[in-house]
């Protein structure tokens, strides 16, 4: 129902420009959606990327502590295994290491929540930051002068009308690892900006919400933390 939809985005508090502080974490997100489980699942993938990229961090040195939200600590250190849906799917490329097939078969689970929910942003997102990825890891590949296509990921799935142009300019030009990484945070809230069902009430707008949630966690956390490129 549409009222309950208002409630739900209404009822949270707002959200700041990029570089403010999180008025909200995660866990309190996903408990103010308990009671819708096809709200909760859409919530919970997107939640899922950041637990993935403290996992990822963890495992490089970068990071000490995690705190998931969708995986266990367990899972996020490499202590436990990951759940079912996020298992191997054995099609990694010639120069692909193990995190880069984890996230394509985590990309390709977002995209079947997205179906099975009918989000169009869901769905649109994940085309979205697959291109990125994809686009960083070619831009990577080239600066060290080696074959690029072993290091695409779930290529079926990018976006191929987005122009990363001024992304990857600014981040070549970033003078430190944090100023690369932020560069890419502006793109992906800039994408945001542009994909926001804004007084829609609908589930996707609430979708947006998380993901704005995400990128303001994730820009403060980079002031603290030794970060690297995503």
């Amino acid at each position: 129902m549409r009222s309950d939809r208002y409630y739900f985005i209404s009822s949270l508090p707002v959200l700041g420009e990029l570089g403010s502080t999180p008025p909200i974490g995660f866990a309190k997100l996903m408990e103010h959606v308990s009671e819708r489980l096809h709200l909760g699942k859409m919530i919970g993938s997107l939640f899922l990327f950041d637990d993935l990229i403290q996992r990822q961090a963890f495992l490089c040195g970068e990071i000490s502590e995690v705190d998931p939200v969708v995986l266990s600590s367990e899972q996020a250190r490499n202590e436990g295994p990951l759940p079912d849906y996020l298992a191997p799917s054995g099609d990694l490329g010639a120069g692909a290491v193990e995190t880069d097939g984890l996230w394509g078969v985590y990309f390709r689970y977002v995209a079947d929540v997205a179906r099975t929910a009918n989000s169009r942003f869901l769905s649109a997102w994940v085309g979205f930051e697959v291109a990125l990825r994809n686009a960083l890891a070619s831009a990577r590949a080239r600066r060290l002068g080696i074959e690029e296509a072993g290091y695409l990921l779930a290529t079926g799935l990018a976006d191929d009308t987005e122009d990363f142009t001024a992304v990857l300019g600014e981040w070549r030009a970033a003078a430190t690892p944090l100023a690369g990484l932020r560069a890419v945070i502006r793109g992906q809230w800039e994408w945001l900006d542009r994909h926001d069902p804004w007084f829609s009430f609908s589930d996707d707008e609430l979708a947006v919400y998380a993901a704005r949630l995400m990128l303001l966690h994730q820009w403060r956390r980079s002031s603290s933390e030794r970060a690297t490129q995503p």
